[in-house]
């Protein structure tokens, strides 16, 4: 990587003044060194050089920077930031001595000079030992040390003022990437789209990264329908666990490994990416299954399990609007790389539903509110709000339609590549109404083998979930009457850009609009 190096014209107001003779500056360099005033480390006198500065603190204050440095182990680095923590703090030179792992001084921050030019800083403590060793006192003048300092302190200002600038850029472009991302997707040229991708983040550390917070695991532990649900087929099914291998894919808090152990698993293997499995490790040997657990950090995809084969997979993978997060395409790879022949896949059916809503008072409050803001016109937000989809609880009483079924995947068979679909629709209209909206919500089925088969659903007309149901909003509301058929098309695809978001494309009455969840 080339080096780039900046002159400061303000550092030229310290230099001395050159004269006509080719050995004035030297002279005048060495004079400004003879006369330099260097202060105490702990009070405020001052004295001509380092050395008798560092002969002071020694004598004085009972401080020994050699000593300092030989106990632990400091190298050029970790000199500087010693002499400018006790220049920041003002710590006494007892605290220095006694100071212990972490090192209070080890931080970066304390690179920066405290006092400009400080002549501590151009001293070298290791040239110096040698020189004492050899009764020659001048050696450990060596002027190099102070640029590759000043090269440091450069090369630190330089990155701090790029990191800052860099993340201004992201914080102004953060507000213009979904339209832009929309738009490279849905359209196939263009040299935006180029953009957009540097625009994005690394998606799957983002992704992962959220689930390490506890907060997400404590919303779902408390979802009763989804835990409850997982419980009750692996206790009322507990001959397709007794004496079986079980993988659970992205494994959390261990909930549903723990479930599979109780239901008589021999060996559960848990797999996670976030840094959750850190607690989930604690949890298992809380509750003494850790010779029935295993847990591995990391992706399905680039872990190596202890086993060639396992006879069980489950997960809850489900997102908003069910594939949401694309987590079933993990759960697809490992059951494609795992599971025994004859092995099993739960929950192993999931179906997506559609329903038409009339909810003319929140269609003004999202969409007509941007005609008239106080006072003024603010129309063209309008092409940022309806695009997206909202996860929200949705009132039954908004329900205008019978809903239809527009997907059901069998995650025995289901591939990858069958996760983009597209569905037409027909909607059976329940009453005399506007549609304002569309919701979509899924249902989530254990059959396959089961004695006691057990399913759940995130429709409105049911308990609520922590998926609740996800709304289109339609830009201008279609006018309805009990009987008829509301006929479309609706498209389901990943964003290219952002794979764990998804693009809705919905087609009604020759109007067709652009929906993201992400």
């Amino acid at each position: 990587m080339a080096q780039h190096t900046e002159t400061s014209l303000g550092d030229c107001d310290d230099m001395p003044e050159l004269s006509d003779s080719d050995d004035a500056p030297w002279e005048d360099e060495d004079e400004l060194e003879v006369k330099a005033e260097v202060r105490c480390l702990f009070c405020e006198r001052l004295f001509l050089s380092a050395e008798v500065t560092f002969s002071h603190c020694e004598s004085q204050h009972q401080f020994n920077i050699r000593m300092v440095v030989n106990k632990f182990g400091l190298d050029f680095y970790g000199y500087i930031k010693v002499i400018n923590y006790v220049r920041s703090t003002g710590c006494t030179a007892e605290s220095l001595n006694n100071a212990s792992q972490p090192l209070p001084w080890d931080n970066d921050e304390f690179l920066m000079p405290v006092i400009k030019d400080d002549p501590l800083l151009q001293y070298d403590v290791e040239d110096q030992d040698g020189a004492d060793a050899d009764q020659n006192p001048n050696v450990g003048e060596d002027p190099s040390l102070y640029q590759s300092w000043k090269h440091a302190e450069s090369r630190a200002q330089a990155a701090e003022a790029n990191l800052s600038l860099a993340l201004e850029d992201l914080n102004k472009m953060r507000q213009l990437a979904q339209d832009f991302l929309m738009n490279a997707d849905v359209k196939t040229s263009s040299s935006s789209s180029g953009a957009v991708a540097d625009l994005c983040e690394d998606e799957n550390g983002v992704y992962f990264s959220s689930y390490g917070h506890f907060g997400i695991h404590e919303e779902m532990l408390k979802d009763t329908v989804r835990t409850e649900t997982y419980q009750d087929f692996m206790y009322q099914n507990l001959h397709l666990f007794k004496d079986k291998v079980v993988l659970d894919v992205g494994c959390g808090t261990g909930i549903l490994s723990m479930f599979a152990a109780k239901a008589g698993a021999k060996k559960v293997i848990g797999v996670d990416q976030s840094e959750i499995i850190y607690q989930a490790m604690d949890i298992i040997r809380l509750n003494k299954l850790e010779d029935t657990i295993t847990l591995i950090k990391g992706r399905i995809e680039d872990v190596d399990l202890p086993v060639q084969k396992v006879d069980v997979i489950i997960s809850e993978w489900m997102g908003y609007f069910l594939l949401f997060e694309s987590m079933l395409d993990s759960v697809i790879y490992a059951r494609d790389k795992y599971l025994a022949e004859g092995g099993r896949v739960y929950p192993d059916l999931c179906h997506i539903s559609l329903v038409a809503l009339c909810d003319e008072q929140k269609h003004t409050d999202r969409i007509a509110f941007w005609d008239n803001v106080y006072g003024f016109d603010m129309s063209c937000m309008k092409k940022s709000v309806i695009p997206e989809a909202t996860v929200e609880v949705v009132n039954p009483d908004t329900m205008v339609s019978e809903p239809f079924t527009i997907k059901i995947i069998d995650c025995q068979k289901t591939t990858i590549k069958d996760l983009d679909f597209s569905s037409d629709f027909s909607l059976t209209i329940t009453r005399d109404s506007l549609c304002t909206a569309f919701a979509g919500y899924f249902d989530v089925l254990f059959e396959n083998d089961c004695l006691k088969p057990v399913s759940f659903s995130t429709g409105p007309l049911c308990t609520k979930t922590h998926w609740k149901q996800t709304v289109f909003l339609l830009e201008k509301p279609i006018s309805v009457q009990a009987g008829d058929i509301l006929k479309g098309n609706i498209t389901v695809r990943k964003n290219r850009k952002d794979p764990r978001s998804l693009i809705i494309t919905l087609s009604l009455n020759n109007v067709t609009q652009i929906y993201m969840i992400q």
